[in-house]
């Protein structure tokens, strides 16, 4: 065994090796030979940063994606000088710091390697641009898979995959294309069932390559920048994906009507285009709570600008849709068109607020307006002055959301598509090129974005939607996953991108449905339909070069179809929005692929197809034309299906009917599943009694429901409803528990609890030790009962 004085003497043959160490509160400090420092931080018993500076100088220590509500505190931390290396001990991990070549292990308390370094950290000179690349490797361990890095157009399992982090406009991208329009350099891995993940908080471009390069190693590396990374232990998924979560930040509640269906094209204009979609919409009686405008319906696609002859009145047409039940969305971009006469771009100008050249020049590129100018949102003041630029659009003309498009930035024309990287930002005071701000660009202006439509919005709640994003801009708003085509592929790569975004700690995320490019028929409209009102935001866009694709664009069966499925979106909203309640509160992915489900059952590691919706809910897209069904696997759990109350066991793979007006949808055993009636948008109906869908299950079940005021922020205040539920079943009796929380006061006075799959016909009711009347709650031949709202225990007997 090697020593520390041998250590010592052979230091030219290790230049990694230890000659120093220091240990101060949560921080770690060793130093080497070669000039290298690794700053080990303990955030939580859980998660560690491992951070690596050249030169004994660490960079300023700033991050954009690091949430300021993040939990800090660990239970236990020890730090011991062995030979041949350091040992950092937690409460849940033990982590070795090798004294000869700096390399780390990590194991869980009963010696199980979680992660270890393979090459480790290393680097190379970037004589181009100056600093260095920096990289890490780690060994990838037979049968590891990999899971997480948000939008991409892959298998859910990266096993053998090389991506890329470049948030790039990618219209009409295809599947595996690289790269895509979100940078979150986030993963989750899995070796032996045991969880853990890893964030390269670096904002430069970044590449992972899971094994593909080589079998057994698994690397990760920046184009600049530093190594700062973090590990999370599990060792459930779910672990992972909460601490990244937590670290990197929720958004708000969102306002109700937002989880709602939303209609956009590019583009509905003049007015009497929009008001005749809204018509369609309530004459066809096809929910629908907001209607976008795209670029058209700016002067000269100048943005915070009205086309007078497009718009005659708009703030008139805004209250008028809004007397309808439509919220009116807007787009607005980066670029701002270069017009002395144009009062943004004059306040900008005169303000200093464009992006400069390296030699002083104001960077400029073109865009829909045509030569464009645009703001540096790394800029503190740039994005105040951003956010105050809304206050006639909400505040006075009554707009009730925003979407920001094209802020990778996309710049057309140019063979990169964005900035050039010798473009110069503040970085909230940190000034560096676009080589390192770019990633963060269309983060820091919707950041900008979410801070005036909220000050406007006041005292309701923002809806903000953008399509670039790093780790942590789920903070602020919702995304989509872009320029997508009407194919079946790529219906196929929204379910995949969807369940990575979920894992990936961004849940309020939707694609565009039935396809941004190209036009789709009646029966992939109607699947996309099928699939997509089970993402947590839920809109179709098209692109106005080919042809229409609203709802009732395809014929009355498809229509009929669509309407279907949109009004079971509307049915479930109260489950949906407990979803968002529970991803806020907790951290907890609102869609999940079946290995976050069940990571023991190796069967799930290399699902793409089915997900689970909420925690109780089972979806199994269908993907391929002319399809009467499909195989799909059945997680561990008993499933109803939600159409026939069929009963199937999992752990199994089977063929399940799906013709064209139904799509595989199974419910939990024992779940209690909460329904608001179909409303044509939310406020349309004072809801006189919540519905709830009751799924006997011999044992023991719990679920909940979350309500308030749907708008607001009374809700932070305590003005809420949480209601917990614990449902336990016999063989001829079913008792139902309830627990409240809050002090809202919910505009119902009862439940109507419909029973599927119960085992007995019912005899008794008991509501809180007394025996009720049955004449008084029985209906439809003894499958559904009515109760008051607040009892505690419900007992239910049979024979």
């Amino acid at each position: 065994m090697i020593t520390n004085t041998e250590i010592a003497k052979r230091g030219n043959q290790f230049p990694n090796h230890i000659v120093d160490f220091k240990h101060e509160n949560d921080k770690i400090y060793f130093t080497t030979q070669n000039g290298v420092i690794l700053q080990v931080t303990i955030l939580r018993d859980s998660v560690l940063r491992f951070r690596y500076a050249t030169e004994y100088v660490f960079e300023p220590d700033f991050s954009y994606a690091i949430s300021e509500d993040v939990n800090l505190g660990y239970n236990e931390l020890t730090v011991e000088d062995e030979i041949p290396e350091y040992v950092i001990t937690t409460s849940k991990i033990k982590v070795y710091i090798n004294k000869t070549d700096l390399k780390v292990q990590i194991v869980d308390l009963n010696g199980v390697v979680l992660m270890e370094d393979e090459l480790g950290f290393h680097w190379d000179e970037n004589f181009d641009y100056g600093g260095n690349v920096v990289k890490m490797s780690k060994v990838c361990h037979s049968g590891e898979s990999y899971y997480g890095m948000g939008d991409k157009a892959s298998h859910t399992n990266l096993k053998g995959k090389r991506v890329n982090n470049w948030v790039t406009d990618s219209y009409a991208y295809g599947k595996d294309q690289e790269p895509l329009y979100k940078s979150i350099p986030f993963y989750i891995g899995l070796k032996d069932s045991i969880a853990y993940g890893i964030f390269f908080d670096n904002s430069f471009s970044t590449y992972f390559d899971f094994a593909g390069e080589k079998r057994n190693v698994t690397s990760f590396w920046a184009d600049g920048g530093e190594m700062n990374y973090y590990f999370f232990y599990g060792p459930q998924m779910q672990e992972v994906v909460e601490s990244y979560t937590d670290l990197t930040g929720v958004p708000e509640l969102p306002p109700l009507w937002a989880l709602g269906f939303h209609q956009s094209k590019w583009s509905y204009f003049p007015e009497q285009k929009v008001r005749d979609i809204a018509s369609n919409f309530r004459k066809l009686n096809i929910p629908c709570d907001a209607i976008y405008l795209d670029i058209d319906y700016m002067e000269g696609f100048r943005c915070f600008t009205w086309n007078n002859q497009y718009f005659p009145n708009p703030k008139k047409m805004i209250e008028e849709l809004e007397e309808d039940g439509f919220k009116t969305i807007t787009m607005i971009d980066p670029g701002i068109k270069v017009d002395r006469d144009y009062w943004v771009y004059q306040q900008a100008m005169d303000n200093g607020f464009f992006c400069r050249r390296a030699d002083g020049p104001h960077f400029k590129g073109k865009v829909w307006p045509g030569e464009c100018k645009f703001p540096d949102f790394t800029n503190p003041e740039v994005r105040e002055w951003w956010a105050d630029l809304y206050k006639e659009m909400i505040a006075d003309m009554g707009v009730s959301g925003v979407w920001n498009d094209m802020n990778e930035p996309a710049i057309m024309e140019v063979p990169t598509k964005t900035a050039n990287l010798d473009v110069r930002h503040d970085y909230d005071g940190h000034p560096c090129s676009h080589r390192k701000a770019h990633n963060i660009y269309g983060m820091q202006m919707v950041r900008a974005t979410y801070e005036g439509v909220k000050k406007f919005m006041f005292p309701r709640r923002p809806f903000v939607l953008t399509r670039a994003a790093y780790s942590g801009t789920q903070r602020y708003c919702a995304t989509w996953t872009g320029d997508n085509v009407a194919t079946w592929e790529h219906l196929w790569i929204a379910n995949v991108q969807m369940q990575r975004m979920c894992l990936s700690g961004y849940s309020f995320v939707g694609s565009d449905i039935g396809g941004f490019a190209e036009q789709p028929n009646g029966e992939l409209f109607a699947r996309w339909m099928q699939l997509a009102v089970f993402h947590p935001f839920c809109r179709v866009h098209s692109s106005g070069d080919h042809g229409d694709q609203e709802p009732w664009s395809f014929g009355d069966e498809i229509t009929d179809i669509v309407r279907e499925f949109i009004e079971l979106r509307y049915q479930l909203l109260p489950y949906l929005y407990t979803m968002f309640y529970n991803y806020i509160k907790e951290g907890f992915p609102m869609l999940q692929s079946l290995v976050f489900y069940d990571q023991k059952d190796h069967q799930t590691h290399f699902r793409t197809d089915e997900f689970i919706f909420g925690k109780q809910m089972l979806v199994c897209p269908v993907q391929e034309p002319n399809a009467q069904g499909r195989r799909m696997y059945f997680p561990k759990g008993n499933w109803y299906n939600y159409w026939t109350d069929e009963l199937n066991s999992g752990g199994v793979e089977r063929w399940v009917s799906a013709e064209i007006h139904r799509v595989p949808l199974f419910v939990k055993e024992g779940a209690m599943i909460p329904k608001y009636p179909v409303q044509q948008y939310v406020g349309e109906k004072e809801i006189d009694k919540l519905l709830i869908d009751v799924y006997f299950k011999e044992g023991t079940e719990n679920s909940e429901v979350y309500e308030d005021q749907q708008e607001g922020y009374d809700y932070k205040k305590g003005r809420y409803s949480l209601r917990r539920f614990k449902l336990t079943g016999k063989e001829n009796e079913l008792i139902i528990q309830q627990f409240k929380d809050g002090n809202f006061i919910t505009p119902y006075d009862s439940f109507k609890l419909t029973f599927h799959g119960l085992p007995f016909k019912i005899e008794a009711v008991e509501l809180d030790n007394e025996e009720v009347n049955l004449n008084e709650i029985k209906l439809n031949g003894g499958n559904t009962i009515e109760v008051p709202k607040d009892f505690t225990e419900l007992h239910i007997f049979g024979k």
